[in-house]
This record gives C-alpha cells, sequence and structure tokens, in this order.
C-alpha cells in the first residue's frame, strides 16, 4: 500500500530532500540488513534529532503509516528492515558523558560499541554487553536488542546495567528517566498509562504461576518476546517502562539516550583449550566452571574444529582429533597479575578429574591468547566461505538449561542428521548454556524452504517445549522467531505482551510483525535473495561488519550496499530487466565514490574486499588503452608534466590569490567533472629539479631508497612551514642514521603500477611494476641492500601482489622501526601531533609501529577517532573531492589542539592539511625534528 500523499507532503516540509531517500537504488540498499529477510522501505529517512523523531512519530500515527528503526543493521533476525518507513540514525546520534570516573556512561544511540568502551578504556571499565559485533553494531541496537556476548552472561546485559533512559514513544512524547522535570511532566500527561502499567505489575506478581514462569525464563540467557521481568522485578511504572524498552526492538518507542552502569574491564587476562573426548564430559566440565573465576568459557562441537582446522596458522593437532570430540575455550581476567595466576590455579584444580584428549595450558602471551580466539571466531567465517553460492548463512541462538547442555547438544546434532544439514556446526557460551548453530540454507527453491520450515519447528519444540529453554538468547527475536513466542512462553505470558504492546503503542505503528506477529508463517516470508553476482563478492552475508571504515558510507553507498545493488543489477539482467537506469546510479553511486582501499576486508568475516570488484569494473570500462600504454612508456615526461601543472597551478595562486583561486578552480573542477583538479591552498608545490647524488662507495650501510612518483613531483604547500621536499628530508633522515643512499637507474621513470591498477589498467600496471622490481635488484645488488619506500601505498602495491624473495622492502615506518631507532637519539617535544594511520600502512600491519614512533618523538599523540580512510584514495581528492571532504568531516574538531599531523603518504597529507585545518607531513619530519644522531 503507497505512503499517504498528506504524510509524504508533511515530511518533505520537516526533511531536507538530501536526508530523504525513494529512488530503487537507494531503498533496496537501506532496504538490507544482517538477517536472511528483505523488504523494500518506499521512503528512508535519515533522522538527525529527537525532534525530527518526535515530529515523525506524530505524522506517522496520524496517517496510520507504519515506522522502524535503523541503528547499524548488524540483527540477524529481521528487526531493522520495513517494506514502509525505516527511519536510520544519522551522524548527529554520537554523543557520550562519562560520569564519576567511568563508573556511568551516557550514550546516544549511534554510538558504535566498541567507540564506548574506547573512551572507557582510561579508567578501565567498559560497558557490560559485549556482542561480536561490537566493532560494528550501535548502542541503539545493543540496547533495543538486550544483547550480550561472550563475558556479558546475563549479570552484564543492558537490562541488568540500565542506570537511565531517555525514550520517545509512540505518540511522540518524549521522557528522561534522569530529568526529574520531565518525569513530572510525563506523570501529569500520561498518568494513565503509567497507573495501567503499575496495575499489570500488581497482576503479574500476584499470579504466582506465571510470576515464578517469568523469574525461570529469566534464570536463562532469554532475548524471546518482550521483557516481561521489568513486571515482576520493579513495581515503580517509570522502572517498568524503561526497563521494558530493553529487547523491545523498537516495537514500543524509540530510544534516544541510555545511562550504563559500567562494569571493570581488568587488563590482566589468560586463555587456555581443553579439549574432551567427547561433548558429556565436556558440558559436565562446564557446570563445574559456573563456580569458578572465569570470565568466558566458549563450547566449539568438532564439526567447529573441523571447519577451521585448514585454516592458515591452525595447529596441526586439530585434524587429528577424534570426531566426538568437544573443547572449551576458557578466559579468566583479574585486576592483577598475581590474581590472575590464583584464579587460573583454582580453576585448573576444579577440572582436574576430567580426562582431557588435548589442551593449551592458560597463556597470557598475545600470540597464544590471540590464536586461541581465532579458532572460536573462525567459525562462523568458516561455514560463509564454504557455502553454495546462492545461499545463506542462518546463525540461530538458543538456551539450554546448563545442567542439560550436553542432551540439548546431542539433540541438536541429531537434527542436523535428520533434516541434511551436514554442514552445520555448533559453538556457544556454554557458561550460560547459550549455543549458536550455523547451517547454509537456499530460499530460491520451495522444497529448500520448507525443509527449512520442518527444521525449525522440530528445533523450536526441542528447545522450548522439551527443555524449557529460550529460542533466542541474545539475537533477538525479530520475524525468526515472532510465531514461536506463545510455543515458548505459553498463553498467558504471550497474551501480557500483546497487552503491552497495544499500551504503548494503540495503533500498532511500530515495527510491527517483529516480537509478536498474528501471522503464524511471518518467519517464512520476504525471504533474501543472494543470487550470484561476482566471485569477488559472492561468498557476502550482507553482515554489515564492514561499514564502519568505509569512507564513503553516508555518502553514496556502503561496501555492503555496494555488494546488495551489484546481486540485484546480475539478477535483474539475468531475468532480462532493462537495468540502464539503475547502472547510471550505481555508476557514481558505487563505482566513482569507492575508495578502493580494502579496509572492509580487515572487517569482513569471510575476507571480501569489496574494492577488488569496484577496480574490476573500473576495467570494464577502461577503453582508453592506448593512451594508458602511452604513458607507461613515457613516465618521465608525464613526471615533467605534473610537475608543470603544479608549477602553473602556484603560479595562479601568486597571480589569482588562494582565495580566487580555490573558487575558480572548483567551478572549472565541476564543470569538467572532475578532469580538471580542483585547487585548494594544500596543493603541493612542485620539486622543481630532481638531483639525486652519485653512489660514494664508502663504507657506511647502503640503502635503496624508492622514492614514489608523488614525492618526486610534489613538495610543499606554499603555506606549509616545513619547505624541503619529502625525498631531501627523506635521504638527509637517513644519512643521519648512517646509512649511504643509493637511488634506482632512472628513477623518474619508474612507477609501481598503482595508478594504472586503480583506474582498471592491469597489463600496464603490471608492466610497470615489474619494471621497478628489476630496477630494484640492481639497485640493491640483487637484494643485499634493504630498500626505503617512502610512500605507503607503492609499498602495498609492491608487496601485495607477491614481491621476490631477494628484495627486502620497508615502507617508513618498518624502516625506521627495524634500522633508526637504535642509532638516533630522541628528544621528544611536547606539542601533540596528530597520527593519520593510512590504510596501506593497516593492511601492512604497521599501525601501531606508526604510533610507537610518534610517541617516541612526542607524549602527546592524538589519534582522531572514526577517521580509518581519508578518502584521498591516490587522486580521488582531487576528481571527487566530495569523498575526501566527507570522509574527514570531522577532522578538523578532533585535531584542533594539534599544530602538526603525521602520516605516510604524500596524498593523503593534500587532504587531511585541506579539512583538518594543521599542516600533515610525513613520518620523517617529525623524527628529523627531534633527533640527532648517536654518537
Amino acid at each position: 500500500m503507497s505512503l499517504p500523499a498528506a504524510f509524504l507532503a508533511a515530511v518533505e516540509r520537516l526533511i531536507p530532500r538530501a536526508r530523504r531517500f525513494d529512488d530503487p537504488l537507494s531503498t533496496l540498499a537501506f532496504g538490507t540488513d544482517a538477517s536472511f529477510y528483505r523488504l523494500i522501505p518506499q521512503l528512508v529517512i535519515r533522522v538527525e534529532s529527537e525532534l525530527e523523531v518526535v515530529d515523525l512519530l506524530k505524522l506517522a500515527g496520524n496517517h496510520q503509516v507504519p515506522v522502524t528503526f535503523r541503528a547499524a543493521g548488524t540483527s540477524l533476525s529481521g528487526q531493522a528492515i520495513s517494506d514502509s518507513v525505516l527511519l536510520v540514525l544519522g551522524e548527529n546520534w554520537n554523543g557520550r558523558e562519562i560520569r564519576d570516573q567511568g563508573k556511568q556512561i551516557r550514550l546516544q544511540p549511534g554510538v558504535i560499541g566498541a567507540q564506548a568502551n574506547a573512551v572507557l578504556a582510561p579508567f578501565q571499565r567498559k560497558i557490560g554487553p559485549d556482542p561480536a559485533s561490537i566493532n560494528a553494531c550501535k548502542i541503539g541496537g545493543i540496547v533495543a536488542n538486550n544483547a550480550s556476548g561472550m563475558c556479558c552472561g546475563t549479570a552484564h546485559n543492558t537490562y541488568q546495567t540500565l542506570a537511565g533512559m531517555r525514550l520517545v514513544l509512540a505518540d511522540g512524547t518524549v521522557l528522561d528517566s534522569e530529568d526529574p522535570l520531565s518525569v513530572t511532566r510525563f506523570a501529569a500527561s500520561h498518568a494513565g498509562l503509567l497507573e495501567q502499567l503499575a496495575e499489570l505489575g500488581r497482576q503479574t506478581r500476584a499470579n504466582s504461576a506465571l510470576a515464578a514462569r517469568i523469574r525461570h525464563k529469566y534464570r536463562l540467557k532469554n532475548t524471546t518476546g518482550l521483557s516481561l521481568n521489568a513486571l515482576v522485578d520493579f513495581d515503580q511504572p517509570l522502572d517498568i517502562l524503561s526497563h521494558l524498552m530493553v529487547g523491545s526492538e523498537g516495537t514500543l518507542g524509540f530510544i534516544s539516550a541510555v545511562t550504563y552502569d559500567t562494569v571493570p574491564d581488568h587488563p590482566h587476562k589468560a586463555s587456555a583449550l581443553l579439549v574432551f573426548a567427547d561433548v558429556e564430559n565436556c558440558c559436565r566440565a562446564v557446570t563445574v566452571l559456573k563456580q569458578q573465576p572465569v570470565s568466558a568459557v566458549e563450547l566449539l562441537d568438532r564439526r567447529s574444529l573441523r571447519s577451521v582446522q585448514d585454516k592458515a596458522g591452525m595447529p596441526d593437532w586439530v585434524k587429528g582429533l577424534s570426531a566426538s570430540a568437544c573443547a572449551l575455550l576458557i578466559e579468566s581476567r583479574a585486576a592483577s597479575q598475581s590474581l590472575l595466576q590464583e584464579q587460573l590455579a583454582l580453576i585448573m584444580a576444579s577440572i582436574a578429574e576430567f580426562p582431557l584428549e588435548k589442551q593449551v595450558d592458560f597463556s597470557a602471551d598475545p600470540a597464544v591468547y590471540n590464536l586461541l580466539w581465532k579458532i572460536r571466531k573462525d567459525t562462523f567465517p568458516a561455514v560463509g566461505a564454504v557455502r553454495q553460492t546462492g545461499t545463506t548463512v542462518i546463525i540461530e541462538d538458543v538456551t539450554f538449561p546448563i545442567e542439560q547442555l550436553a542432551e540439548g547438544v546431542n539433540r541438536l546434532l541429531a537434527l542436523f542428521d535428520k533434516h541434511h544439514y551436514d554442514e552445520a556446526i555448533i559453538f556457544g557460551h556454554a557458561l550460560e548454556g547459550n549455543l549458536h548453530f550455523v547451517f547454509t540454507q537456499g530460499f530460491d527453491d520451495p522444497l529448500q524452504v520448507a525443509r527449512y520450515s520442518a527444521f525449525m519447528d522440530d528445533v523450536t519444540q526441542l528447545v522450548a517445549v522439551e527443555f524449557g529453554g529460550s529460542l533466542k538468547a541474545e539475537h533477538g527475536t525479530g520475524r525468526n522467531m515472532a510465531p514461536f513466542v506463545e510455543l515458548e512462553w505459553g498463553a498467558d505470558a504471550y497474551q501480557l505482551m500483546w497487552q503491552l504492546k497495544r499500551l504503548l503503542d494503540p495503533q500498532g505503528i511500530l515495527n510491527p510483525d517483529v516480537v509478536l506477529s498474528a501471522d503464524p508463517a511471518i518467519h517464512l516470508k520476504n525471504l533474501k535473495p543472494l543470487p550470484a553476482a561476482d566471485e569477488i563478492i559472492d561468498k557476502c552475508i550482507e553482515c554489515g561488519f564492514c561499514e564502519p571504515v568505509c569512507p564513503s558510507k553516508g555518502l553514496t553507498l556502503s561496501p555492503r550496499q555496494r555488494i546488495v545493488i551489484w546481486r540485484d543489477i546480475q539478477a535483474k539482467q539475468r531475468a532480462g530487466i532493462d537495468t540502464t537506469a539503475l547502472e547510471r546510479d550505481y555508476r557514481y553511486q558505487g563505482i566513482d565514490t569507492c575508495a578502493a582501499t580494502g579496509l572492509c576486508a580487515q572487517r569482513c568475516p569471510v575476507g571480501i574486499n569489496t574494492g577488488d570488484l569496484v577496480r574490476k569494473l573500473r576495467a570494464r570500462d577502461a577503453h582508453n588503452q592506448r593512451s594508458a600504454d602511452w604513458l607507461a612508456n613515457n613516465f618521465r615526461r608525464a613526471m615533467q608534466g605534473t610537475r608543470v601543472l603544479l608549477h602553473v597551478a602556484n603560479g595562479a595562486r601568486l597571480l589569482m590569490g588562494a582565495p580566487l583561486l580555490s573558487r575558480a578552480s572548483a567551478t572549472l573542477s565541476k564543470a569538467s567533472q572532475g578532469r580538471v583538479p580542483q585547487w585548494t591552498p594544500a596543493m603541493p608545490q612542485p620539486v622543481h629539479r630532481l638531483q639525486l647524488p652519485a653512489t660514494t662507495g664508502d663504507q657506511r650501510p647502503r640503502v635503496v631508497y624508492l622514492a614514489a612518483c608523488v614525492s618526486r613531483a610534489m613538495g610543499p604547500a606554499a603555506s606549509d612551514a616545513e619547505q624541503m621536499p619529502l625525498l631531501d628530508k627523506t635521504r638527509a633522515l637517513l644519512e643521519k642514521g648512517g646509512f649511504q643512499v643509493v637511488f634506482p637507474d632512472h628513477l623518474d621513470n619508474l612507477c609501481c603500477g598503482q595508478p594504472f591498477a586503480s583506474k582498471g589498467y592491469a597489463v600496464q600496471a603490471e608492466r610497470k611494476r615489474q619494471e621497478l622490481i628489476d630496477a630494484l635488484l640492481k639497485a640493491s645488488r640483487g637484494g643485499l641492500d634493504p630498500i626505503y619506500c617512502d610512500t605507503s601505498p607503492c609499498t602495498l602495491r609492491l608487496l601485495q601482489d607477491g614481491l621476490d624473495p631477494r628484495l627486502n622492502l620497508h615502507d617508513p615506518v618498518k624502516f625506521i622501526r627495524e634500522h633508526l631507532l637504535e642509532r638516533l637519539e630522541f628528544q621528544p617535544q611536547d606539542k601533540p601531533v596528530a597520527v593519520h594511520v593510512t590504510c596501506s600502512t593497516q593492511h601492512l600491519g604497521e599501525a601501531q609501529g606508526l604510533i610507537d614512533i610518534v610517541r617516541h618523538c612526542t607524549s602527546q599523540v592524538v589519534i582522531p577517532e572514526g577517521i580509518h580512510c581519508c578518502g584521498f584514495a591516490g587522486d580521488k581528492g582531487f576528481t571527487t573531492p566530495e569523498l575526501n571532504a566527507h570522509a574527514l568531516r570531522d577532522l578538523q574538531s578532533a585535531v584542533q589542539y594539534c599544530e602538526e599531523g603525521i602520516s605516510t603518504s604524500r596524498t593523503c597529507e593534500i587532504g587531511l592539511s585541506q579539512y583538518g585545518g594543521i599542516d600533515y607531513h610525513g613520518l620523517v619530519y617529525l623524527v628529523d625534528r627531534v633527533t640527532r644522531a648517536k654518537h
């Protein structure tokens, strides 16, 4: 049913056009979350204030328009999709307030969970919930789903650590439980609602059978249905209301702020992996460990271990485990090292009677610790990586009473066999009896849907009826379990949930068919297709873990959305549907504005680099082969031409003045659709002459200096306090460190190939890369001398496609760390320095190394939050400047107290200087300034 015209007209007056989306590309992109359901919203609105939410809910109520709220869209059960109006959190929901030395924190719903913990870290505190998606999911979703995690259990979830809440009801009324005036006003305006909540609480507590059932259900991890425990745990209606909102999945109201009582984040930790001969002994050990000082106990069945046994870094012994083996990954944390050792002794003594097939003793060594947790974390993506194209990965989430855990595991395994889910695995949070089971499922065949339906009927009967467990422990009810809420809870509790829904949302406009649904088959409808699109992305499960690090998210599309749209284009083409308009929009939204830096692959559970797809699509449209060949063959001339253009631009600055030139070039760049670069005050001056010294043949150790093409062409900006070109500064620093600097022959004609590769000219890129490798082999005397590359993207380009093993290549961070720190004496400065860790530095594994080197240079290191990629992306800062501007929109406020910024890529530094309002330089400038040679 179409949205009412009067509603749409009112929304147009309320929300700017830039934050309203109703075109086919945008609605499909936003209509996808991490679940295996899909609804396409008719209208998506990016909301930026509580007042907008209030006004929109009033409009929705007046016109009977259903509304759904979306934070990060990482939920798995279909909670955050709509075929009506989808309200998506914008950027202005990122507020946080630390109280009482971190013992409390007030957060707006747009704060990512990991960001909340980052600001609490100096106080050795954290929020209680610790979902696996904490690096991507937002507080709004964590609260609305009552998310928990590996260490959270039932004691530290949002419900148990809630200290206060600000919410908006369906009628648009705002209530802040921490504001006495707000409470007084609400008590006056909604006295009837509060009295009904209080009465429902009294009736529930007076019904001894129902109250006992509720208490029993919440002894377990449980997110099935609404939080009925609010009615037995509290007698004050405001407390009942705020706790009902926890886990309500946007069906009772909008959460605009939450205050947590935080929990200790102990700095000392150790983990062990114990492998038992069978499920029974493994689960018996869990009941013993429940009484011990453990922070996490993760169960992995033999199928889980088998799914990761062939991965790089996995111990060989995993392959040799028996068919019935079952493992526990145990972690303990403490405030001191001595207390930790005491705890570990207690833990091992408690389970000494259990025979073990294999064990990795408790270790605090990061290498061992991280390997053990990698085994656990790789299980889910391991199933996703081997699934058949066109199928999806489903991760279910149930709880058995811990005393029946072994029988529950074995019964689930039997159901896998019965329904032929041969690839299914089981792992989970054993201390709470909370098991996740992962399997692959196709929905493009009625027989497959019927198989899934039969399997879910069996699972729900097993868990909810036979064992009295929870059908959802932490992933939320959503659409997935809505038809089975009554089966788990019984008629009385189920009707009580409906009473609460009708009391708080009498028109039924908030997220209909989620948690509670009158449709018994809602879990089998609107199932999401995952059609084949390209082998690069076919393994994508659309979880959205990639989105926080994408520089174009919020400007155009995120990596998840790029994949969603490309899948749709391919499916439509196979069906004979014209995709001309969709592809035209995708050209800018999906291809032109992608930085293609590959940070998404670092966050992706199955390692997908969406940038690889974009480069492939660019190659498909790369029709200027002759020009690319000319450029590859005449690279020296191109370098000279670049210097000439920079010289002309600098002359224009002197003639016209910076403000006039900036405005004129912006107009010209826009008119040329990015073909003419936009001049800014951060634009480099040319490196006038490339004068390289002859090799002296002295006795100092040699280093081959590979100066990137940007370093050979681009000097500092005219306004920069540093006026020495990077090439000269680097050479001076290397010589200060006692090295003889050698340059490859014909340097000005050399290139790593990155400019060609990024435009889709793979042949020319590889040719230039091979030319450079040959020159480096010669200059380094067959690999005898180390090679220093002054730009991290070029270093990565040479390494990621397989470098000749004879060559010993370093980016600036690695060379300074390995060769210069010991040769230089540091005299740190007091001034704060901003650090930008480039995408390539992250890929090279040198992010911490860069930060550590800057800490040698200054006691005040500033790392701007939330800026993972600057979006300059080689030349995108010139041709698509809006990407660079969007990626760095919050930079200036983050670095306002700094006088200087440090990075390892000259082009990145152009954009960083422009949008940070301070000069950004290569790392060598800072190191040179604060060091002298050791005698």
